[in-house]
């Protein structure tokens, strides 16, 4: 299937950052922009026509890409009481055995399936740099240069964070043999950094960077980056995960994790807190007013047994958030979503605890507010369907009878708690389709390749 630039695309209903307007002409410029959005119009001769009703692509603004090929393979009971930190075993297991071929190979078929769930940018949060001994490669941006080339292979739009990761636990604790492929002193991190801006510029990709947490790095060594770092963009950091991370924190400060974050680091808008599971009310209204976004991952937040992130208090206290899928054992919109809200569901033992207000759409509430944190979080001046941001539209299959018989937010209820990734017909990137009827032009070969990765992992 060739690359296809729409220069104008017609659909009959289309969420616009407005709300849900019909016969809708978007107008798309050569840069992959949205130059023009309106309502109420003809076809034109020659225009595309959406198969479907069109909505804005989903920012996936927290992803580790290699962990897609272990999807199932910490599904075994141990011996104890398992929990993430059984879990990260055997994720040191699969990194171990990974090369920078492998690590292409499975971003890739990652990338192509995250755009069949309805994303469309994906925030790399990236720490596996040298071989499993703890080497550099000769260059030492091998493993994010990787990830960059996947991106392309998929066309789905990036947002890279190589993330800096140097110890076991508070306090600068030594790291475990596992971590060795992870590790940077401040200098080699920043060179790092320095070596990704010209590469990630040349590829469109915008570039951030993290903090893995805050066992894994000392305030000295947290604040000599971001006083030094040669870029602008977003920082993310995982917080708060588990409990015994905030049992960890309290031994070693006296305060919380998120407190501890808030207290001490510059958080702003430019901050994502990813998880952010166990606060306090005092946290919560604390991190919700500090401008950052909270990156929840609930798929992978409920395989690991982590725990249920208050959101229904967080966005009363007008906090903002977006979605990831993390360790990817889920790759659509749709299931994140539904995650989010059931978890509220199952801890409350009530219904619709998401929605804006009485008759508010749960689909509509959460997805919005989702769309919007998740541009925020990937470093994005603006998101939707609205003259300039970018062309990133997801057409859902009109041919659906679920689809077809909807209008307005009950199409969004219906994709979100009804369907799921089977609904996401069409996925458009910056002015060109990358996935036509459920289809990727490049599958069968990103598919063989990720098979060969696993065969090497079972």
């Amino acid at each position: 299937m060739p690359a296809f630039s729409a220069h104008r695309l017609f659909a009959e209903q289309a969420l616009l950052s407005t709300g849900w307007a019909e016969n809708v002409v978007i107008s798309i410029d050569s840069d992959g922009c949205i130059a023009a959005v309106e309502a109420g119009q003809a076809p034109a001769p020659g225009d595309g026509r959406a198969a479907g009703p069109v909505v804005p692509a989903m920012p996936n603004l927290h992803s580790h890409a290699f962990q897609r090929a272990m999807a199932g393979l910490a599904e075994v009971a141990g011996s104890g009481d398992d929990s993430f930190w059984t879990w990260r075993e055997a994720m040191y297991r699969t990194v171990g055995l990974v090369d920078p071929d492998d690590v292409e190979a499975i971003a890739a078929k990652l990338y192509v399936e995250m755009l069949k769930g309805g994303f469309g940018r994906v925030v790399e949060f990236h720490y596996l740099h040298h071989t499993a001994d703890g080497t550099p490669y000769a260059d030492p941006a091998e493993m994010s240069l990787r990830i960059v080339n996947a991106a392309q292979a998929a066309g789905i739009g990036l947002t890279h964070l190589p993330v800096f990761y140097a110890h076991a636990n508070f306090g600068g604790v030594a790291p475990n043999p596992g971590q060795r492929p992870f590790l940077h002193d401040p200098d080699r991190f920043l060179a790092l950094l320095e070596r990704l801006v010209p590469a990630c510029a040349e590829a469109g990709a915008e570039l951030g960077y993290a903090i893995h947490s805050l066992r894994a790095a000392t305030p000295d060594e947290m604040r000599r980056i971001l006083g030094a770092a040669p870029i602008s963009g977003p920082v993310h950091i995982h917080v708060a995960e588990q409990t015994r991370e905030v049992e960890d924190c309290l031994a070693w400060s006296g305060r919380r994790p998120v407190d501890w974050l808030l207290d001490e680091m510059p958080v702003d808008q430019r901050w994502c807190a990813i998880h952010a599971t166990h606060m306090t009310a005092a946290e919560t209204e604390r991190l919700a007013k500090s401008g950052a976004i909270a990156g929840l991952c609930p798929a992978t937040e409920a395989n690991l047994g982590d725990g249920i992130f208050p959101a229904t208090d967080f966005l009363a206290a007008g906090g903002r958030f977006g979605i990831g899928t993390d360790s990817h054992v889920a790759t659509s919109v749709a299931e994140e979503l539904r995650l989010l809200e059931y978890g509220q569901r199952l801890r409350d033992r009530r219904r619709n605890r998401l929605a804006s207000g009485p008759g508010a759409s749960v689909g509509r509430t959460i997805f919005d507010a989702a769309l919007t944190g998740g541009a925020q979080a990937a470093g994005l001046g603006t998101s939707g369907i609205k003259a300039g941001a970018r062309a990133d539209l997801v057409v859902l299959d009109g041919a659906n009878p679920y689809i077809a018989a909807a209008s307005g937010n009950q199409i969004l209820d219906r994709w979100l708690f009804a369907l799921g990734g089977e609904a996401v017909r069409d996925v458009m990137i910056a002015g060109q389709w990358k996935i036509r009827n459920g289809h990727h032009d490049r599958e069968e070969d990103i598919d063989r390749a990720f098979g060969r990765v696993l065969t090497k992992l079972k």
